[in-house]
């Protein structure tokens, strides 16, 4: 492959890359909010032993659940894209470890 293509296609899954990872670290904060929302629910939930209260809980732990499998799936992109850096880095400078 040309160097000049190899470069292009570095730089571009580079930006893709720290874009992912800023991306992740918002995911992060967020969960971690949502998580402690849910938690203060399922407390709410159990001392008020209210059908509302009930409710609320479960809409805020399948808020969470749906929040982590995002966050999960922005982990394996970030992953997939570290590989595939690496990769190309690796067809720049063929014979190096």
């Amino acid at each position: 492959m040309q160097r000049a293509l190899l470069e292009r296609r570095i730089r571009d899954v580079h930006s893709r890359l720290v874009r992912a990872r800023e991306d992740l670290a918002v995911l992060d904060e967020q969960l971690a909010v949502v998580n402690e929302s849910a938690d203060e629910a399922r407390v709410r939930s159990l001392v008020s032993e209210t059908p509302l209260a009930a409710h609320e809980h479960n809409e805020a732990a399948r808020q969470a659940g749906a929040m982590a499998k995002a966050r999960d799936a922005l982990q394996r992109a970030v992953v997939d894209l570290e590989q595939r850096q690496d990769e190309l880095l690796a067809d720049v400078n063929p014979g190096r470890p």
